[in-house]
């Protein structure tokens, strides 16, 4: 399966060309007798990077240091900073045995190193990681990030990305199916509120037609920047793969609604269920202004079945099972493209419906409550003015 970074909403350096790796071998590592060592320089994203490792620790005793490093830092201009993530890994004899962590930072002049002071035990680097002739491997790969914040965007390189789908799918699953699964839990409570959902009813129906289609359509760009906003968090190491992920969904649900072809990598348009959103130009609109329907269907509509496994091992079984491996990471692919679609869908429907269409009920609530008020008040003002008349006759003269 061919893939792309392209990101068709921006026309800057793609992800694979923001992406750079280094391997380090450190030849009779244990005499190196420094208490810091560096590596050559490489470069990622248009800027210079250095792995820089502590044998005996940085702080602390026993443990191995790793960290990465800007080059040159001292040079950078007042204000530089870079967000990037990055993976840091030791090499073992058997490479599923290899030892590796992930991280996100936004490096600046004050923090242009970040790692582990803990990487590891320096007792476990004995078993497998020191080769037979006494070297020690160090790879880092760099994924350099423009992050955006009008929009979902691409930002992995797309071997990268697959080693971190491998490892942090079912984060990824859990991130989108908590925001679905919330906003659904949300809705079905209004719909089983007998009471409030016949009262929104009898609201949204007596609207005429040119009100209802104004409360259900919002600019793009207001709903995406919520996007977002709510979904990239800089400390989470999952963001940037939910990021490309609701991308991805967004290109589909784009695509769907403008009766497009669909990529080779999506579901089959007889899979997919009906869409609730429509894009139009430069706006997110209702499916349909029946929102009662739509409610309903939003709330009773799966979601894609849940992924059993749990992280898998970064290194793939061998040339044997490299097939298999491409053939489950496109089914991930596809099911964690169907869950962005349908974050993106539902955030769209929750954002219409609770900053529009639930305001408006709300106002339309207060506003029948104050006129119940006023006429009790009118009819309780009636009933005092009757009975002074009755309190009053004409005196007869005998």
């Amino acid at each position: 399966m061919a893939d792309t970074d392209v990101d068709d909403d921006y026309d800057g350096l793609k992800p694979s060309e923001l992406f750079g790796k280094h391997t380090w071998k450190i030849e009779k590592f244990s005499q190196v007798g420094k208490r810091e060592f560096r590596s050559n320089w490489f470069e990622a994203g248009g800027y210079n990077w250095y792995i820089l490792i502590y044998p005996e620790g940085c702080d602390v005793s026993n443990y191995l240091s790793l960290f990465l490093c800007v080059a040159n830092y001292d040079k950078l201009l007042p204000g530089w900073s870079q967000f990037a993530q990055f993976t840091i890994s030791v090499v073992h004899k058997d490479p599923k045995k290899s030892k590796s962590a992930d991280t996100l930072h936004r490096f600046w002049k004050k923090e242009h190193d970040w790692g582990w002071k803990k990487f590891m035990e320096l007792p476990k680097l004995h078993d497998g990681f020191i080769d037979d002739f006494g070297s020690l491997t160090i790879e880092a790969h760099v994924q350099v990030i423009r992050d955006r914040v009008d929009r979902p965007f691409r930002c992995l390189d797309y071997d990268y990305k697959k080693e971190l789908v491998r490892v942090y799918l079912p984060n990824v699953e859990q991130i989108f199916r908590r925001f679905v699964e919330e906003r659904i839990s949300k809705l079905e409570k209004l719909i089983e509120d007998k009471a409030k959902w016949t009262s929104f009813g009898d609201f949204w129906l007596g609207m005429d037609q040119n009100s209802r289609q104004r409360m259900s359509i919002e600019k793009m760009d207001v709903i995406l920047k919520g996007v977002v906003k709510h979904f990239f968090i800089e400390k989470e190491v999952s963001s940037p793969l939910v990021m490309d992920f609701l991308y991805s969904g967004l290109k589909d649900l784009e695509g769907q609604t403008k009766n497009k072809k669909a990529s080779p990598r999506l579901l089959d348009a007889k899979e997919l269920p009906a869409p609730l959103v429509n894009v139009d130009k430069d706006m997110f609109l209702l499916v349909d202004d029946d929102v009662l329907l739509l409610l309903q269907r939003a709330a009773l509509e799966p979601l894609p079945p849940k992924d059993e496994n749990g992280p898998q091992n970064r290194i793939k079984d061998g040339n044997d099972g490299e097939e298999v491996n491409m053939e489950a990471y496109e089914r991930d692919e596809i099911r964690l493209t169907e869950l962005g679609r349908r974050t993106v869908e539902i955030f769209v429907l929750d954002h219409i419906f609770s900053s529009k269409i639930e305001v408006a009920y709300q106002e339309a609530i207060v506003l029948k409550r104050q006129e119940e008020l006023i006429r009790e008040e009118e009819e309780e003002a009636s009933k005092r003015s009757k009975g002074l008349k009755k309190g009053f006759g004409k005196c007869r003269l005998n």
